[in-house]
């Protein structure tokens, strides 16, 4: 009997779904495209197996993302960089715990190995361990006191820029994925994120472990579709502040920089990384903070107006 019954089950497909606001809707446009196998005999070639339907988002969906994202930019940004770091870490445990599921799917979207596909995915975990050790350490390298005339103190320190969109990397899924979402929202910015076009999959899995990470809904928003088509929205929103072009080709992120000049954004440009398990060094998190200085009197000591 139970033979029988197991013969008759239907399996269960995901259903792969947006992440916004810490919920996880379908498109409002209702459409979908497919997402296939990437195999070396399909690469040039034509179609590999399918995999999933994958939502195909709308510029409505882009504008949710960018509402949330500003709805939890205070709470983030005000969190301690400790809590922060804490945070990340959280990620990476589930991430670990998660593991083999992203190395199928990692394995699936770039074509890899499981031994390969392990690699990158152990690799992404500790790009979240790295940068969740950062977190209260930025500060001291980008700010400090400054040496003025006068009884001053004079001190520099990093606040984050606001609402970051970031366009992923197209043939780096997952290791690019972090490596671009996870410097923005440790410096306290919350992001809306373009995944890659052709493979999504394991970038709308990483909400659902986000979700469960305690980071607040908002504080990162997963879109998958096309950069062409919310990329040049997003890059003339006015409320969004600065965008990462790294997943862009060079005629559209000419285009999203002209747009972004519109309120002034801070523009990352596209930069080629031959090895996303490099050291990735701190431009990444350095790019998306603004340098506020504060002057402070220090008061005078005694009638010789010494001052401490």
């Amino acid at each position: 009997m139970s033979d029988k019954s197991e013969q008759q089950r239907l399996g269960v497909f995901k259903t792969y779904k947006l992440y916004i606001g810490g919920k996880f809707p379908r498109s409002e446009s209702g459409r979908v495209y497919e997402v296939t196998t990437k195999t070396s005999a399909a690469g040039a070639a034509g179609k590999g197996n399918w995999l999933a339907n994958a939502p195909l988002s709308s510029r409505k969906d882009a504008r949710d993302a960018v509402v949330a994202a500003r709805k939890a930019f205070g709470g983030w940004s005000g969190a301690t960089a400790y809590n922060r770091g804490q945070i990340l870490y959280r990620i990476a445990e589930m991430l670990e715990g998660r593991r083999d599921q992203f190395v199928r799917e990692v394995g699936e979207a770039e074509g890899l190995s499981k031994s390969k596909a392990g690699a990158v995915v152990d690799a992404a975990i500790d790009r979240w361990v790295w940068y969740a050790g950062w977190t209260d350490k930025i500060g001291q390298i980008v700010g400090g006191a400054n040496p003025v005339a006068g009884p001053f103190f004079n001190l520099s320190t990093p606040e984050p820029t606001g609402v970051v969109t970031v366009i992923a990397p197209q043939d780096s899924s997952f290791l690019g994925l972090v490596s671009v979402i996870a410097p923005v929202i440790a410096t306290g910015n919350t992001a809306v994120v373009i995944a890659s076009e052709k493979s999504p999959l394991p970038a709308l899995s990483l909400g659902e472990v986000l979700a469960t990470s305690d980071l607040p809904g908002g504080v990162v928003n997963i879109l998958s579709g096309k950069a062409a088509e919310m990329g040049p929205h997003l890059a003339s929103h006015q409320d969004v502040n600065a965008i990462d072009l790294a997943g862009a080709d060079v005629a559209l992120a000419k285009e999203l920089e002209i747009a972004a000049a519109d309120n002034l954004k801070r523009v990352l440009r596209p930069q080629p990384v031959d090895d996303w398990t490099a050291d990735p060094g701190t431009h990444r998190m350095t790019a998306f903070l603004e340098t506020k200085t504060v002057w402070h009197p220090t008061g005078s000591l005694g009638s010789g107006g010494s001052s401490y």
